[in-house]
């Protein structure tokens, strides 16, 4: 071996070990604030005042049987998950097509209709129309209010735009020689290869869903359709307000949840099912984000 490629190897070997040296921080960077989410939530709340490092002190589970002592907390979570999947659905289903349609050169006014499109992208209707707009069509007080307003996505839209304008146009004109139509060749042809950009676009949905209550604070009063979020919310500022009482009436000592574990253990259980759902969908996750990146 020549001494100019022992010089290569070296520096690429030197090169590889601070790559690597520079993602395992990275990865502990990332991943510390959950470990240290849930080293909060298993620790006794008063222990943990006194500051948490690598494990969790004074270990029970009593922040969680608090939590989940909530009786409206089952039905608060059968909307979350009933909202999470059929808003996933509505906004797939609503979106996809409406790429579809906009994708289309034949389609009369196609370009204004994306370009109007894009725009909502920048300029909204406002909170104050769109509650008027609720109220007027009945859908406050209804689990529309979470379903409708993100139906259509321009964001999504383009995203799917530009995915299904790189399709073969060969694929399509085989499928309308054979008598299929517009509604056949998005159902049979385009829809099954759109699989990557769907399987993104529904993780960005999902945690959406799952995380959202503001809409709940405000288009609904009726509490059976409270989802998990709202209702959280609302126990961390219950907890607050006692605990700030507590304090007043010099009682803190003797406080069984404090408002830093109650949002550790509210924190835990809103992130842990979207880190169990994201693994299943990585896969056309990181295809789906790669998608324009390269073309050739």
């Amino acid at each position: 071996m020549s001494r100019k490629n022992f010089r290569v190897n070296r520096k690429e070997r030197v090169f590889d070990i601070l790559n690597a040296v520079f993602l395992c921080l990275f990865t502990l960077l990332c991943i510390y604030p959950f470990y240290y989410m849930l080293c909060y939530a298993f620790s006794d709340s008063t222990m943990a005042n006194q500051g948490i490092t690598l494990y969790p002190r004074g270990f029970t589970l009593h922040n969680f049987v608090e939590v989940f002592r909530l009786k409206s907390l089952p039905r608060a979570f059968m909307v979350s998950v009933f909202r999470t999947f059929a808003g996933c659905g509505v906004t797939l289903a609503c979106c996809s097509f409406f790429a579809y349609i906009v994708s289309r050169r034949e389609m009369y006014f196609q370009k204004l209709i994306y370009r109007f499109t894009v725009i909502t992208m920048y300029v909204s209707g406002g909170l104050i129309p769109t509650y008027l707009v609720f109220r007027a069509y009945g859908l406050r007080n209804t689990l529309w209010v979470y379903l409708l307003p993100g139906a259509v996505n321009a964001y999504y839209v383009i995203l799917m735009k530009t995915f299904m304008e790189q399709m073969p146009d060969s694929l399509e004109e085989a499928a309308t020689i054979d008598g299929a139509g517009i509604v056949t060749c998005f159902l049979r042809v385009v829809l099954p290869l759109s699989k990557p950009i769907l399987a993104t676009i529904a993780v960005f949905t999902m945690v959406g869903q799952w995380n959202s209550w503001f809409d709940a604070h405000i288009y609904m009063t009726k509490t059976q359709y409270y989802p998990l979020q709202y209702v959280l919310y609302n126990f961390l500022q219950e907890a607050q307000r006692a605990a700030a009482a507590m304090q007043e009436s010099g009682e803190a000592s003797g406080l069984a949840l404090t408002p830093n574990s109650v949002r550790m253990t509210i924190t835990a259980i809103s992130t842990l099912p979207i880190l169990f759902v994201y693994p299943f969908m990585q896969r056309y996750f990181v295809k789906g984000i790669m998608i324009g990146a390269v073309k050739g």
